[in-house]
């Protein structure tokens, strides 16, 4: 990989080369996440819009020289990223603005953002020659693996909270990892990971812990700028758990910035349930510690007690110009309801929070009707059908008749 040039730590500033370490920076322990640092003016001569415009990869290895992983290791056999980006004119009216775009990552093989972290990461694996992946999580990351996984044969090892939606354990299993509920929180499995990683030698994806986790997810950011005709948007929404899809999109973005594809750095909206808030506290107390929380949330994406990613995540909008807010658990379920039916984009309860960040956010006169907004949807609500039924409301019963159905369709219309 001559176009990486190493890993720097994010809190510190200590450089290390590729093989100096694997994970994080030992100064921190298992808190010092460390980014990739790029070769930007060798990719720069490489690599130019032309070029990239004439890839008829419409995935995310169409960002390969932007990605840490030997220019030869191959891509994995799955439709990963180049989701769609869409600008929906019934939810631009319901919003009274006009330049509002939904990027729908629920469309991704496992219906979730996290493919993109877990494709890298499973190549990864491979290139380390590893016998075993493996990841703790509350559902999205751990099907995202397990799914990735199994398009090339690779065994996984899953840990999962036990309250986790039956749908995603579900998909766990149809993908064929092994799957271990842990009757404990995700930061317990989290940490039970950590260890397991440690002792039998496997190859750990572990959000934020992992530092390619961050490159995977940054080609969102890539493709929402290309898909905008190298327009960098005013600003993103995204929801926040454990902090690493807001690091990866600041990034992107930053990464992009550097070679001079965009003229402008979007500003980048953090949005958490308010029953799990550690790094909205911790932007609003204006400070990067980031205070652990007792995390309780209708979405389990995001309901995490200590982010993992949280300095970075903090950083991602202070560092933009952004904000951060929080959402009630009923905002979100509004929102998922609002973007089905004004967008036609299924959300599960994380994905529809960063919506529901664009409306407090318009509430609070935080945006201008003429800012171009692009919230980022990170999961198919299929995951969640139980968040989902109580989002939609009930169908209703009717006997076989004519008649009854009339009687039924009078109330409605009434």
């Amino acid at each position: 990989m001559d176009h990486v040039l190493g890993y720097k730590c994010s809190l510190c500033g200590q450089e290390y080369s590729l093989n100096e370490i694997e994970y994080v920076c030992p100064k921190h322990g298992d808190a010092g996440n460390v980014d990739v640092v790029y070769d930007l003016p060798k990719i720069a001569q490489r690599w130019t819009k032309q070029r990239l415009a004439d890839d008829r990869d419409y995935s995310i290895w169409r960002y390969r020289p932007l990605l840490p992983i030997e220019p030869d290791s191959p891509a994995l056999p799955l439709q990963i990223g180049w989701t769609p980006l869409y600008r929906s004119p019934r939810l631009c009216d319901h919003l009274q603005m006009p330049n509002v775009y939904v990027k729908d990552d629920g469309r991704n093989p496992t219906a979730s953002f996290k493919d993109r972290a877990s494709a890298i990461a499973v190549v990864r694996t491979r290139e380390l020659k590893r016998e075993i992946v493996t990841t703790a999580s509350s559902g999205n990351a751990g099907a995202a693996l397990a799914g990735m996984a199994a398009s090339v044969g690779q065994p996984a090892v899953i840990f999962v909270p036990q309250t986790a939606p039956e749908a995603k354990v579900a998909q766990l299993l149809m993908f064929g990892a092994t799957v271990m509920l842990v009757k404990g929180t995700y930061d317990q499995a989290f940490d039970l990971c950590l260890e397991a990683s440690r002792e039998f030698g496997w190859y750990c994806r572990n959000t934020g812990y992992n530092p390619f986790t961050l490159e995977g997810k940054k080609t969102a950011a890539l493709e929402i700028c290309e898909q905008l005709g190298w327009r960098a948007p005013d600003r993103i929404f995204v929801s926040v758990g454990d902090g690493n899809i807001i690091s990866g999109l600041h990034k992107g973005l930053k990464d992009l910035l550097a070679l001079g594809w965009i003229e402008k750095m979007p500003k980048i909206m953090g949005v958490q349930a308010t029953g799990s808030a550690a790094c909205y506290n911790a932007w609003r107390a204006h400070t990067e510690t980031i205070t652990p929380v007792d995390a309780q949330t209708i979405a389990d994406s995001i309901s995490v007690g200590l982010p993992r990613d949280g300095v970075r995540a903090v950083r991602a909008a202070t560092q933009t110009g952004g904000a951060y807010l929080t959402v009630t658990d009923d905002e979100i379920l509004d929102a998922m309801r609002v973007l089905a039916r004004q967008a036609a984009v299924f959300s599960e309860p994380a994905g529809a929070t960063a919506y529901a960040g664009l409306v407090r956010a318009i509430q609070q006169r935080m945006v201008q009707p003429d800012e171009t907004i692009v919230v980022l949807v990170t999961g198919n609500g299929l995951k969640d059908t139980k968040s989902a039924i109580k989002a939609a409301g009930q169908a209703r019963h009717i006997e076989p008749t004519l008649q009854d159905l009339k009687s039924q369709m009078s109330n409605l219309l009434k």
